[in-house]
């Protein structure tokens, strides 16, 4: 029979004693440790030990965060209204920092980055909102990066996802973009003109100079529209083409 020893006991509550003390930390985390509500140090990874009572830690993840923004009723420079959402990279690089300055870490970049994003374009114009978005996005990131560094936040990318435009506006936009490709094919047609007559006119003076090839060019189209049989073809004959004979003929 089984009996349980006093030294058995003692040797069980000395063991969870022990345990209660350790704590591990993975490779991403670390424990900001506080003693008696103050702040005593940022440990780990790995395994420490904490004294019951008297210590209290809390977690802190060092990985990279992705961060949200939701879509955001902006007026930019210009008087347009759109709405624009966004995406944050952060990351915790002082865990103390993070505990300690701020009450919420995760919902103070957030509402930092919503801040931001409203105030930096609003002072951009439309255009510029759509054709310079990375320009826009780094000024983003060096913004709230500034304001979240004294909470030992690392703000490394900010990225504007999308531009929703009034109805109304994508309407006029598209007349626009399609006025710009009617402009652009209508100036391409006019310098091919301008480009036709240039070569005819240089063609006209040569054929000008040598009256036969003149003579060759005409009895060449004589011989392309004699190829229709269908029709009759009235066709002036040049006083120049029959010069020569003439002047045989005399």
């Amino acid at each position: 029979m089984f009996f349980i020893t006093p030294i058995y006991i003692y040797s069980l509550l000395f063991l969870i004693l022990i345990l209660s003390f350790i704590r591990v930390v993975r490779e991403y985390e670390r424990a900001v440790v506080f003693r008696l509500g103050r702040f005593l140090k940022a440990k780990g990874p790995g395994l420490f030990i904490l004294i019951p009572i008297l210590d209290r830690m809390v977690k802190v993840g060092l990985r990279t965060v992705t961060l949200d923004v939701p879509p955001q009723d902006i007026i930019t420079k210009d008087n347009v209204p759109v709405k624009v959402n966004a995406v944050v990279y952060y990351q915790v690089v002082k865990p103390e920092d993070a505990i300690i300055k701020v009450r919420n870490y995760h919902h103070a970049t957030s509402q930092i980055a919503q801040t931001t994003l409203r105030n930096i374009l609003g002072k951009s114009e439309l255009d510029d909102l759509l054709s310079h978005r990375e320009k826009i996005s780094q000024e983003l990131q060096q913004v709230i990066d500034e304001q979240t560094d004294p909470w030992g936040i690392k703000v490394s990318v900010v990225a504007v996802k999308d531009v929703e435009l009034p109805a109304t506006m994508q309407r006029a936009m598209a007349k626009q973009a399609e006025a710009e490709r009617e402009r652009r094919a209508k100036i391409i047609h006019a310098e091919g003109e301008f480009q036709a007559s240039n070569k005819l006119a240089e063609a006209a003076e040569v054929l000008s100079k040598n009256e036969a090839s003149l003579q060759l060019r005409f009895l060449q189209t004589l011989t392309e529209i004699s190829a229709e049989k269908n029709s009759t073809i009235v066709f002036p004959v040049p006083v120049n083409l029959l010069k020569s004979f003439l002047e045989k003929g005399k």
